[in-house]
């Protein structure tokens, strides 16, 4: 199965898009690499374009059995979309077919313009993170998308500062989300684990980067709340708590 969206117009992307054979040929800029998968960076008709390319399935028994993380990443890209959430645009996506072991798959997206990730601009000890109109734009942007998910009992599940793109870094940042192999719906005790998950995800460098008051900020505009109950308390321990011992 093979999905090219590329408008007529791009001829240079359209043709190099044209399959699944002609993208696993194509030669970029690499961006990363693991044993799963390799992401290259290619500029074709004067547009950057980001390809990622799965020489696999999955790991273990998911090599041969449920969805690709191929097929969950595009899938979740186009979902976020779909419930109002700025994420990376989807532009060709497929994979072989499902007998067809080891079940390659690709998902390319086009450039985020003028984009960083926050997990850069944190390494950088930016200045932007002392910018207070700057910082409060990203948390409320960070908290809603991360609320919406968890609205739909959708779980990122590596919902960490370096999927999250800010363009425009002033006056008004524009997060866009990228990167979600991982995401699924869970429901009860289980969600509620993945839920936690997420926010501590994203506390893992705010505890290093914001303060203790911007850090509470953050839940109050997730929750959407002005005052803690208890039940907040308690999930404020279990998100700072959750990494302790496993790192």
């Amino acid at each position: 199965m093979w999905v090219n969206n590329i408008s007529s117009d791009l001829v240079e992307a359209r043709q190099a898009f044209s399959s699944l054979e002609s993208v696993f040929a194509l030669q970029g800029e690499s961006i990363t690499t693991s044993s799963l998968c390799a992401v290259d960076k290619i500029i074709l008709d004067g547009v950057g374009y980001y390809i990622k390319r799965y020489r696999r399935a999955g790991e273990g028994l998911a090599e041969f059995i449920g969805i690709s993380k191929a097929k969950r990443e595009w899938q979740n890209l186009i979902r976020f979309k779909r419930w109002g959430l700025p994420a990376a645009e989807v532009v060709a996506y497929g994979e072989d077919g499902l007998f067809s072991p080891p079940r390659r798959g690709v998902v390319i997206t086009r450039e985020i313009k003028d984009s960083i990730d926050l997990a850069e601009l944190a390494g950088e000890k930016s200045a932007l993170f002392h910018d207070r109109q700057w910082l409060n734009s990203v948390l409320q942007q960070v908290a809603r998308s991360t609320r919406v998910m968890h609205q739909h009992n959708f779980a990122h599940n590596d919902w960490k500062w370096r999927n999250i793109l800010v363009v425009n870094t002033t006056p008004e940042p524009q997060v866009h989300l990228i990167d979600c192999p991982s995401g699924m719906f869970w429901w009860g005790p289980l969600f509620e684990y993945r839920r936690i998950k997420d926010l501590a995800c994203l506390d893992k460098i705010g505890s290093t980067t914001l303060s203790a008051t911007q850090r509470l900020h953050f839940y109050f505009l997730y929750a959407q709340i002005k005052k803690i109950q208890t039940l907040d308390k308690k999930h404020i321990n279990k998100i700072v708590r959750f990494f302790r011992g496993r790192d």
